[in-house]
């Protein structure tokens, strides 16, 4: 199984209307369009779920595509760290200063 990263979609995106785009392309395992935690609105991505072959498939054909007048991006989804907030490479970040 592969899981992509759909970003760009309108806000009007239903998960109908993205499962529908991708259907074409192989079976939609699983789906899951984004919702702000606070407002409850769209935030405008989502994820799919598709067996490797397909995944590769919908990718290379959805990938800038227009949908309801937005360019969609289309690439496989990468592994969140779950770490809490980054630190960016600050040194100082961790522990107490020492001056």
């Amino acid at each position: 199984m592969t899981k992509l990263f759909v970003g760009n979609l309108p806000f009007t995106a239903t998960e109908e209307s993205v499962r529908a785009l991708f259907a074409p392309h192989g079976t939609v395992e699983t789906l899951a369009l984004i919702n702000d935690r606070d407002t409850g609105r769209p935030r405008g991505f989502g994820f799919v779920e598709m067996s490797n072959a397909d995944a590769a498939r919908a990718m290379q054909a959805l990938d800038g595509k227009d949908f309801e007048g937005r360019t969609l991006k289309v690439n496989e989804a990468q592994a969140r760290e779950r770490s809490g907030g980054g630190g960016g490479g600050n040194r100082n970040s961790g522990g107490p200063r020492r001056y």
